[in-house]
């Protein structure tokens, strides 16, 4: 019943994965902007800005410059970027691993710290410990990350410079760092090209997961540490969220007759709160979560362009302004699939997490 329920969500995504390229393709052309002076300058002349449109099929009518996408896409190919002159596919593999490292690495501060503070707040429940973790989540929840992330910045490498606290302030490693792919180390023998090449090298750039993977230690210090300061820059409001709604979970659950029997029959209060409180009140949590990091892979532009990260958010805002259509369409295409699977993985968990819920 699970592979039928898989199998269906699947096949009912398609078409919310062909509305959402037809919407982006479309807007993309019809918002005012010349590709051609975006890209070439404002000094191109109209001869060669005609060459241009001709060379990249933008002289043809939307639809039929929509159903030859369609048929590129169905081979696999994303087409050719405008701006940097490569297959939109390469940039991809290049660029998506930076913003999932990044979301992940928020993510997981995000859970740590959220979860823990929320269960502290609702057991303590009006208390000053309560008060000010709400206090706490509210300024999470309304601080500018582009604010926060300067500050980071300030404080940990400019006025900590010289100290164990220091932290860079910018890039993925440091200069000089050398970061073999796993399958070089490891002397696989991949083809020239394809998609388990393409595979090999997307994980070879998620640069924590190679460095664990080939046992390079210092490059494994040093990827980490260049993370620290943007994932919690991009974890605070998702941290201050996760700790509030893990609050008011927990503070129903609190209130429910089956609690009050478990005190009432002597279980210890932390088995109490962590067995049966708790597990209760993940049904709101787990999609809090699911949510966070699809925002998250999706909303880390401004984290990127402080800390001078190229991922996703930072390329897909320069190739908005500079009209570069293949990489807009790819890689909200790519977004889109990545909130389609956590909204299914979270559709999933709650059959388990609730056996009252049934996958029908």
């Amino acid at each position: 019943m699970l592979a039928q329920y898989i199998f269906r969500r699947l096949l009912s995504a398609i078409p919310v994965l062909f509305g959402i390229l037809l919407v982006t393709f479309t807007l993309a052309r019809v918002i005012p902007g010349d590709p051609c002076r975006a890209i070439l300058g404002e000094k191109a002349t109209q001869e060669v800005c005609e060459r241009f449109i001709r060379e990249k099929g933008l002289d043809k009518p939307i639809p039929v410059q929509f159903w030859v996408y369609l048929k590129e896409i169905a081979r696999g190919d994303f087409g050719q970027s405008f701006r940097y002159g490569m297959p939109v596919t390469r940039l991809l593999v290049e660029r998506l691993p930076t913003t999932v490292e990044l979301s992940f690495a928020a993510l997981a501060i995000s859970v740590v710290i959220g979860i823990p503070l929320g269960l502290i707040s609702a057991i303590k429940h009006n208390s000053w410990i309560d008060v000010l973790t709400m206090i706490w989540a509210n300024i999470g929840v309304s601080m500018p990350v582009f604010w926060l992330g300067l500050m980071l910045a300030y404080v940990f490498s400019l006025t900590l410079k010289g100290t164990p606290f220091w932290l860079p302030p910018s890039g993925r490693l440091s200069a000089g760092m050398s970061a073999d792919p796993f399958y070089v180390v490891w002397g696989l023998a991949l083809p020239e090209s394809g998609l388990l090449l393409a595979l090999a090298q997307f994980i070879s750039r998620l640069n924590i997961l190679n460095a664990i993977l080939t046992a390079n230690w210092p490059l494994l210090k040093d990827a980490v540490t260049h993370l620290i300061l943007p994932s919690v820059a991009l974890a605070t409001i998702p941290m201050a969220l996760i700790a509030r709604i893990t609050r008011s979970s927990m503070l129903e659950v609190l209130g429910q007759d089956y609690i009050r029997t478990a005190r009432a029959k002597g279980l210890p209060f932390l088995k109490i709160v962590l067995k049966h409180a708790f597990r209760n009140s993940l049904l709101p949590l787990v999609t809090v979560i699911g949510l966070s990091l699809g925002s998250l892979l999706g909303g880390a532009v401004l984290t990127e362009t402080i800390f001078g990260l190229s991922g996703v958010g930072r390329t897909l805002y320069d190739a908005i302004t500079a009209r570069d259509y293949g990489i807009v369409q790819a890689f909200t295409v790519v977004i889109a699939i990545f909130f389609v699977i956590l909204n299914l993985m979270v559709d999933i968990s709650y059959a388990y997490l609730d056996p009252r819920i049934r996958l029908e």
